[in-house]
């Protein structure tokens, strides 16, 4: 498993306060070789998308602990479509309902990830994720 070539965002969108979790799957993702790039707490969609797109990225991962996650991801996509970055892979962490991870596989997302999943487990399906998807950038 290796994630190197990749550039892979790491953001808190919402008002959620709490990003220790966000900071262990950066230390994680750049352990397994990504470049990583960290936005820091309570960006908005639109914020996240701009980065995204200039920084080249392949993947976003928006950790999300507030409950809003439906809209917050939904959003995030919205922006990422009107700046032209289709391309750019999400997924998303934190506290997801088991009846909401489908709806956000639904709208594109390539991975949910939650609090009781093995973190050598979460990076493996990134990597398998973004490896499936022709995703890389920086090769």
């Amino acid at each position: 498993m290796s994630l190197q070539h990749k550039r892979i965002l790491v953001a808190k969108p919402g008002l959620d306060g709490h990003d220790a979790g966000a900071k262990i799957i950066v230390l994680a993702l750049r352990d397994a070789g990504a470049e990583v790039i960290y936005t820091g707490l309570r960006k908005t969609p639109e914020y996240i998308a701009r980065v995204a797109i200039d920084e080249d990225v392949d993947a976003i991962g928006l950790s999300l602990l507030s409950g809003a996650h439906l809209e917050l991801v939904a959003e995030t996509i919205e922006w990422l479509k009107k700046l032209g970055g289709d391309e750019v892979r999400i997924f998303v962490g934190g506290t997801i309902p088991k009846e909401d991870q489908q709806a956000l596989l639904a709208m594109g997302v390539i991975g949910v990830f939650t609090a009781e999943m093995k973190l050598q487990d979460v990076v493996a399906a990134i990597d398998g994720a973004l490896a499936a998807s022709g995703a890389d950038k920086t090769g």
